[in-house]
């Protein structure tokens, strides 16, 4: 037992932590659980692959189909169902068992309790007790009758005597014993082949068990080969976990930086992005500012020479207009028309009056010369190097942590090396080829009793075929040799010899029944009990809840099981539950609940994530008050941008301005009138010099007043972007400083709760892995380390072995030897009658008319044909009824 004990302990290697340790740090990570989702939900922790732990491939197949001899078996079944229909008596043998645990005493049974148990199995066996009872009676009776039944023939009663009364009805009376006897030797060969086959059948499965004992023999050898290869596949799955860890501490800038920088971006960035489109929105001002101060000389230029050349061209127009011709009556009023229109050719927009932009535009060149953008830039790099700051500031933590996992690893691999697994399982391989090979030297004593077993039945059922044997010769000799014609005592040698054998088979039937039916009871009181009360619960598992039993076999101890295995009774392990989980091919740890003699949980806590680690990891401290946002040079030029005087630009004035026409009037209008205008003119002189004047105007317009435009549209696009940048500038200013001043705070004062809650989220990741890690240990021992498929197929197989094989076949035999014992009774009862009609008889009755003198007699004619003569004076009675009488007892007889 000292090796199945270091056996059991050598698999408890791998569990995960104890109850009350995993609910205390269920209950901690429930808490984190629910503070991190309200704040925020910590990131889904990778999931690993461990791959798959080397599987055993087990080869037996505990299944038994009988085949045709199975319906043999389910007629036993049911017989057996019929003489004992009641369930089976779980609690009644729990109470015999444990009132008299201390051992079966005489005068114990005297007591009122155990009268009652006794009654309640005698109720329970009451078929049993019936069958066995008709079987000793039989068995007790068949002698003596037999004795007495052949005594009393010797006296020639009871049919012995030689002599046969002439019936009418003789043919039909021996046509129906005949039929019956037949009828009744079948029955009896369907007994004999029904027990030959259940004989036959044992020799068969006997030899086929050496196929169970070699597969069950090779999967416990399979199980003890795989157990080690198993264990160091676990052992050795440590290093994809402590990989996995060293993979995310080697990244602990990405990991835990980013994640540190993800929830500081949400108040950091947006306030560098205002900056920066600040910085963008001075480059813009700038080129504003620089657009209306060219856009204004241009237009003070423009507008000068515009002015000039209309003052012109309205001279030279208004001395055309001064030509005699302007006099006529018809001319005249076109003329004063077109001079009426003279005072239009004028500006309107004068752009002297406009204030210079040329201070706001030397303030802002000067802010610009302290490049803003390349300011904050550096904030953003400043933020965006925090991975690159956590790496840094965690370079000790992370080499530390490194060292203790390497340490741990060391520790697991030495863990697993305590103890001597595989000499350990190599001595229990030793011992199974040792306990092969002691069983398979039994073999040939197996195959020995097996045969003179089979030898045994075969004899039995010789003595039934023997009465077989006389009765169907004595059938046939009877039958073939039967003549209507002969009298009882001409019958031929044939037809007496199958009378005689007939009565050899009533002979013999008396000789060998009672020894049949005292092998029949036997095997039925035995083989029945065994199937009812050991294969029937033992198919169902009933049996198991009878050793299952709490306190069943002491009163101080509850469970039996674990205190044969492991002295602790009280552990909650029955025989049921371990043959379940073997028979869902489960791992043994799980199976015997090795985890209550032997928590690997406690080495895991102190080993794989141990309080030296949490020390360490919870070390773990980050500072980020170096990061600066934005240098006191980029204040500076934002606070020199809001008083650069942008602001104080007179706006409206230069959009009124702006808002007029270059000219009073349309010029392209205008010269298309003055055309029109020139058209209603007699064709002279005047008509040309006015359509020239028009011509001139739209020069001027294309030259001078389109160019004038698009300046003025540019001042005024100008104009508008001023204003929009410049509304409320002091405060846009303010608002941004305000926000990189709260940035900057968060991340120098604040930033601890997030660097602390990302910690812990990072860290969680981490013992994450190694959770991993134990739950899949755990399950692993659970469902594929050591599976023991093979200790319920031991009991399946013993099932098979005892019930199907041999204790089925062994109820079957009595089952069809019962039968032939049944069937002989009739059988003698035929063939004593139907003897009778074969055998020749030594007298026979014979009647004759003796004349007329009213005297009938009746002659008795023995076998060598004398005729005596016995006068009766009751004619009619011997007329119908003849009476046979004795031979005459002459001397010479």
């Amino acid at each position: 037992m000292l090796w199945t004990r270091w056996l059991v302990l050598l698999l408890c290697w791998g569990a995960t932590s104890g109850e009350q340790q995993a609910d205390e740090r269920d209950g901690a990570q429930a808490e984190v659980r629910a503070e991190s989702r309200r704040q925020r939900s910590p990131p889904p922790v990778e999931p690993l692959d461990f791959g798959f732990v080397p599987a055993a491939v087990y080869g037996t197949h505990a299944y038994y189909e009988p085949g045709a001899v199975g319906i043999l078996f389910h007629m036993v079944h049911a017989f057996l169902y019929v003489v004992q229909p009641n369930s089976f008596p779980k609690d009644l043998i729990v109470k015999v068992i444990q009132q008299n645990m201390g051992g079966i005493k005489i005068e114990e049974w005297r007591k009122p309790e155990n009268i009652v148990l006794l009654l309640q199995w005698i109720y329970y066996e009451a078929g049993f007790l019936i069958c066995g009872t008709i079987g000793i009676v039989f068995v007790v009776l068949t002698p003596i009758i037999g004795t007495c039944f052949c005594v009393c023939r010797c006296c020639e009663n009871c049919g012995g005597e030689m002599h046969q009364r002439q019936r009418k009805n003789a043919d039909c009376q021996r046509g129906f014993y005949t039929a019956s006897l037949i009828a009744t030797s079948i029955f009896i060969i369907l007994g004999v082949l029904i027990a030959y086959a259940a004989n036959h059948n044992i020799s068969t499965q006997i030899k086929s068990t050496r196929r169970f004992i070699n597969t069950n023999m090779r999967d416990l050898k399979t199980f003890a080969n795989n157990t080690p290869a198993q264990i160091e596949y676990l052992t050795a799955q440590y290093t994809t976990a402590k990989n996995k860890v060293l993979s995310d501490l080697d990244n602990i800038g990405p990991l835990l930086g980013g994640r540190i920088h993800s929830q500081l971006e949400k108040e950091v960035v947006p306030s560098l992005d205002t900056a920066l489109r600040m910085a963008g929105a001075m480059r813009e001002t700038k080129e504003a500012l620089e657009n209306v101060n060219s856009s204004l000389e241009v237009l003070q230029e423009g507008t000068g020479k515009l002015q000039a050349s209309l003052s012109g061209e309205r001279a030279s127009l208004s001395n055309t207009l001064s030509d005699p011709a302007c006099t006529n009556g018809a001319v005249s009023h076109t003329c004063n028309t077109i001079r009426s229109t003279l005072s239009q050719l004028g500006i309107n927009a004068d752009f002297s009056r406009l204030p210079d932009v040329s201070p706001a535009l030397a303030n802002v060149n000067t802010v610009l010369k302290t490049d803003l953008s390349n300011i904050v830039q550096k904030g953003y790099s400043s933020f965006n190097d925090t991975p690159k700051l956590v790496k840094e500031q965690t370079k000790n933590i992370v080499s530390g942590v490194k060292g203790m996992l390497d340490k741990i690893g060391t520790e697991i691999s030495s863990f697993s090396k305590m103890f001597p697994v595989e000499s350990s399982l190599a001595n229990f391989t030793i011992f199974l080829n040792q306990g092969q090979k002691n069983i398979e030297s039994f073999y040939p004593q197996v195959d020995q009793m097996d045969f003179y077993r089979w030898i045994g039945c075969v004899a039995v059922l010789c003595m039934v075929v023997l009465v077989l044997a006389f009765n169907i010769l004595g059938l046939l000799c009877g039958t073939c040799g039967y003549d209507k014609q002969a009298t009882p005592t001409t019958r031929g040698c044939l037809s007496n010899t199958g009378g005689n054998l007939l009565m050899a088979g009533v002979g013999f039937s008396f000789i060998f029944a009672w020894v049949l039916m005292g092998i029949v009871t036997t095997l039925f009181v035995v083989g029945g009990n065994v199937e009812k009360l050991m294969c029937e619960p033992l198919a169902n598992r009933q049996l198991f809840k009878i050793i299952d039993t709490p306190f069943l076999v002491h009163p101080a101890k509850k469970n039996f099981l674990p205190g044969m295995l492991f002295q602790n009774p009280n552990i909650d392990l029955t025989l049921g539950s371990m043959y379940r989980d073997c028979y869902e091919n489960n791992g043994l740890y799980h199976a015997l609940q090795l985890e209550t003699m032997f928590n690997i949980n406690s080495f895991l806590n102190r080993t794989v994530y141990n309080k030296d680690l949490a020390k360490v990891f919870e070390s773990v401290q980050v500072d980020l008050q170096d990061i600066s946002l934005l240098e006191q040079d980029g204040r500076d030029s934002l606070i020199n941008f809001a008083n650069s005087g942008v602001g104080q630009i007179d706006y409206e004035t230069y959009l009124a301005e702006v808002n007029k026409g270059v000219t009073l009037v349309d010029l392209l209008s205008f010269s298309t009138d003055l055309e029109a205008q020139a058209d209603q003119l007699p064709r002279g002189a005047l008509e040309n010099a006015l359509k020239g004047h028009a011509s001139s105007i739209r020069q001027i317009h294309r030259d001078q007043v389109v160019p004038l435009e698009q300046a003025m549209s540019t001042l005024s696009q100008s104009i508008k972007q001023l204003q929009r940048t410049s509304s409320e500038l002091p405060v846009k200013v303010t608002n941004i400083l305000s926000a990189i001043d709260a940035a900057e705070y968060l991340i120098t004062h604040n930033a601890s709760h997030v660097v602390k809650q990302e910690t812990k989220g990072y860290i969680q990741s981490l013992v994450g892995y190694f959770k991993q890690y134990t739950d899949w240990v755990k399950s692993s021992l659970t469902a594929e380390v050591a599976q023991c498929k093979p200790i319920s197929n031991i009991v399946d197989s013993m099932e098979i072995v005892a019930c199907s094989f041999i204790v089925d076949s062994v109820n079957t035999f009595w089952f069809g030897l019962g039968g032939c014992c049944v069937f002989l009774i009739p059988s003698i009862i035929f063939s004593i009658k139907l003897a009778k009609y074969y055998r020749r008889m030594d007298t026979e009755d014979v009647f004759e008319d003796l004349g007329n003198t009213g005297n009938h007699g009746e002659q008795v004619c023995d076998i060598h044909g004398n005729l005596s003569v016995v006068s009766s004076p009751y004619y009619d009675t011997l007329t119908r009824f003849p009476r046979a009488s004795a031979p005459p007892s002459y001397s010479d007889w």
